[in-house]
């Protein structure tokens, strides 16, 4: 049996090798369809990472909460959180669980220095800010409790903005910008952070004082926030801290027992599967729309074969009035079949590394991070596919030279 393999494999070599133009042309189709496959499916993983690094990089002990609850059944309108509920979380008998509290106000706004402006984020919040969302600074510091009770118009920037309104990430302490025609100056800079999910740039921000904010900004948002970032003393305390606030909101939003909450409290795993499942979901659809042209390439294999067939009529005739049975007839065009699509197989994974790896250097040029992630699940995929491919559509070609009768085909032309 093997040996009947073994010749097997070198007829198909010596087949192919016969019309190389043909079989390289036939193998491209192969070569296009794994190539996206992989390319897609290191995309698809290296956003996937990086997000989830990014999200892992605020700690896992971090809650994020919100008025209004999605899963109500009559969508009604619901009051606002307020800086009043921030307080009432920091007491450390009720909640005891709860580390730090940041309630954060957040707008898009222009912001402008000299002759630049730009649309950005702005985050109203107090200095347990950089605490609860672990950022570090390039340079200078972050506002204080001063800064806090002196309502100062005080700002610091995130790095990408900080190139857009002054050409640079360092060296910008001092500067004076404007936010929303307001003057403000700049005493820090935020360390990189990178994407945050959702289409956020996190560089791309300006934070200030809460108490600036509804000062100067927006008096009629006075008290009202839009998040409260808390910390949790530990990760293992996060379902406590979790059930404290959700106690402590249901009582001052007076919400009677068997009442629906009115609010969401997210933790950082919960955020983590959410785009787990959508990156995952997304990675999979892409590889499918990429695995059309893997079928592509097998009709293609089937379409050469056919022919080949038909051009070997008689040599098939030959062997088998020799005494070739069915299934050596049957093996020796399967094996051309599979042998064409496994080449291409390769080939493509090398192509689609190689298209992959072309991305991220692209990406690193204009300084976006996008790893390539080439799994060796997806390599495993993408041959055994291309060799089922190659079986699949190869099968028919091979039964019906295998099915030919010698005579008839001893006296085709």
């Amino acid at each position: 049996m093997l040996s009947t393999f073994i010749l097997a494999v070198s007829e198909a070599a010596r087949s192919l090798l016969a019309n190389k133009l043909r079989s390289f042309l036939t193998v491209l189709g192969i070569i296009i369809g794994v190539a996206a496959v992989i390319a897609l499916l290191a995309l698809g993983r290296g956003a996937q990472k990086i997000i989830t690094e990014n999200i892992e990089s605020l700690g896992t002990n971090l809650l994020f909460v919100a008025a209004g609850n999605p899963q109500r059944e009559v969508q009604l309108s619901v009051p606002p959180i307020t800086l009043q509920d921030a307080y009432a979380l920091r007491d450390p008998v009720l909640a005891p669980s709860i580390q730090y509290v940041a309630p954060t106000l957040q707008r898009s706004v222009r912001a402008r220095a000299g002759n630049k402006s730009h649309i950005t984020t702005l985050v109203a919040t107090t200095p347990e800010y950089t605490i609860v969302r672990k950022y570090g600074l390039l340079e200078g510091q972050f506002f204080t409790q001063e800064h806090l009770l002196s309502q100062a118009s005080v700002a610091v920037i995130g790095p990408d903005l900080a190139k857009i309104l002054f050409g640079r990430d360092t060296d910008v302490v001092g500067e004076r910008l404007f936010i929303a025609n307001r003057p403000f100056r700049v005493i820090g800079v935020l360390e990189y952070r990178g994407s945050g999910g959702f289409g956020q740039n996190l560089d791309d921000r300006v934070v200030i004082p809460l108490s600036t904010a509804y000062a100067r900004l927006y008096p009629q948002d006075r008290g009202k926030v839009d998040v409260l970032l808390v910390s949790a003393v530990s990760p293992d305390h996060i379902e406590s801290a979790k059930e404290e606030i959700r106690q402590i909101l249901r009582l001052r939003r007076r919400l009677r027992p068997g009442q629906e909450d009115d609010f969401v409290i997210f933790t950082q795993q919960q955020f983590l599967q959410i785009f787990r499942s959508i990156t995952g979901v997304l990675t999979v659809f892409l590889g499918g729309i990429a695995g059309i042209s893997l079928l592509v390439g097998g009709i293609g294999i089937m379409n050469i074969m056919l022919v080949s067939v038909t051009e070997r009529t008689r040599e098939i005739g030959l062997r088998k009035a020799l005494g070739a049975r069915k299934r050596d007839i049957r093996i020796q065009f399967l094996v051309e079949s599979v042998t064409l699509s496994l080449v291409g197989g390769l080939m493509g994974i090398l192509v689609g590394w190689g298209i992959a790896k072309g991305v991220e250097l692209i990406a690193a040029r204009f300084d976006t991070d996008l790893p390539a992630v080439v799994t060796l699940q997806a390599v495993l995929l993408a041959t055994l596919f291309s060799a089922a491919v190659g079986v699949f559509f190869g099968f028919y070609p091979a039964n019906r030279a295998a099915n030919l009768e010698p005579v008839e085909a001893l006296r085709y032309e």
